[in-house]
């Protein structure tokens, strides 16, 4: 009797982990998209960023919010780790591309 309910408190507390873990990973993915806006949005007011330099990031931006979308539907509303991990990788890519074109000298 006590042995099952170990079991069954471990995998309870496996269980939530893992829904923890699939929260953060949503959240995560969510800052990110909010604060490269943020990014975006500075550049602009700064004008560090030209309307053309503005417009291929926004682009690159919708086409990663297309992808995950469309991955959720196809998941059931979540993302499996490759696709967690390929998303964070597209994000790393439009981050160091806001950077490059806010400090490449170009101005509005």
């Amino acid at each position: 009797m006590k042995m099952k309910r170990v079991i069954i408190s471990i995998l309870t507390g496996a269980l939530l982990t893992g829904t923890a873990t699939m929260a953060f990973a949503d959240e995560t993915i969510k800052d990110r998209k909010q604060n490269q806006q943020k990014r975006i949005a500075q550049g602009v007011k700064s004008g560090s960023l030209t309307p053309k330099e503005t417009a291929h990031i926004e682009n690159n931006e919708a086409k990663i919010n297309k992808e995950v979308r469309q991955d959720r539907k196809a998941n059931g509303g979540n993302l499996t780790n490759n696709e967690k991990a390929q998303v964070n990788r597209q994000q790393n890519r439009v981050s160091k591309e806001i950077y490059n074109q806010k400090h490449d000298g170009q101005t509005q």
